[in-house]
């Protein structure tokens, strides 16, 4: 099983989570038109580092919590791994969507 990140970092992208990433599994693209980032599940040790990094909780402990975006990180991987790394925002900076357009 494999970490997974979800709906809630699309349009977000805090990206905290890379700077604790010990194999640099996770990476930036754009998915929708939108800002996000994916964990490749070739890469990911499964150490569960990066989840409590994410401030809106947008990481999922298993492949199980959502299979759709379970398969949408893997399908992206592939692409996400070639693009730049980006820079980290504050965690304490306030999510860019409001709450209730959360998905």
């Amino acid at each position: 099983m494999t970490f997974v990140i979800g709906d809630k970092c699309l349009g977000e992208r805090y990206a905290t989570c890379v700077e604790v990433c010990p194999v640099d599994c996770i990476h930036p693209g754009e998915y929708e038109d939108q800002v996000f980032m994916i964990i490749d599940p070739d890469e990911c040790i499964d150490c569960a580092v990066c989840a409590p990094e994410c401030p809106i909780d947008a990481i999922l402990e298993t492949e199980d919590d959502d299979p759709k975006w379970t398969e949408i990180n893997a399908q992206l991987a592939e692409a996400f791994m070639q693009n730049e790394p980006v820079e980290a925002r504050p965690a304490n900076e306030p999510p860019r969507k409001p709450e209730n357009q959360l998905r």
